[in-house]
């Protein structure tokens, strides 16, 4: 029979599977019928995904998972958006992975709440994914001022923040539908 501690490192591992596997998953967008003009969705559904997760399990089960996933994408393999490595911390995209930490510390208050639903899910997560681009935003900056290259801090800004924040708010709509059953779920425990 499993105990306590073996069923958490499996849940673990699991979700650190599932963050990574979701990755680069674009999403074309043609224009026109028969275009061969696309718009990709610039995002990934990692975003939802840890919500998600977050909202299931405890948040000290998914800081684990999610710390397994950054030591993973540093030191083993490139499981990163953009590849991985230590490299990968000189990248404005390590701040908004970091990010990630805050943005799983205000979902969880749904959790120590258990009131989850709708206002305080969206509420909580303009908050939760505000917090996560500041987050990246501020070692986007300490880089700047680091390599004394100021004149990349508008570009990562608009590349890397305000490029991807509307996406970011929009991909908590999906998430609408599953707040329902995540309820029951808790309920039922």
């Amino acid at each position: 029979m499993l105990n306590f501690y073996k069923l958490i490192e499996i849940l673990v591992s699991l979700q650190s599977i599932v963050i990574t596997s979701m990755l680069p998953v674009y999403i074309p967008l043609p224009f026109f019928y028969k275009s061969s003009n696309n718009f990709e969705l610039p995002i990934t559904w990692q975003i939802p995904t840890i919500i998600l997760l977050t909202l299931i399990f405890h948040k000290k089960v998914v800081f684990r998972a999610l710390s397994i996933y950054i030591i993973l994408g540093l030191f083993i393999l490139p499981v990163f958006h953009q590849g991985g490595s230590l490299g990968y911390l000189l990248t404005p995209n390590f701040g908004y992975l970091l990010g990630l930490y805050p943005l799983i510390k205000i979902i969880d208050n749904l959790n120590n709440r258990n009131k989850i639903n709708l206002g305080n899910f969206l509420k909580n997560g303009f908050i939760a994914i505000c917090a996560m681009h500041l987050t990246g935003i501020i070692y986007n900056f300490i880089q700047i001022i680091f390599y004394s290259q100021y004149n990349l801090f508008l570009y990562n800004l608009g590349k890397y923040s305000l490029g991807k924040i509307g996406y970011h708010f929009l991909m908590l709509f999906p998430l609408l539908l599953l707040i329902k059953p995540i309820e029951r779920l808790k309920r039922s425990k």
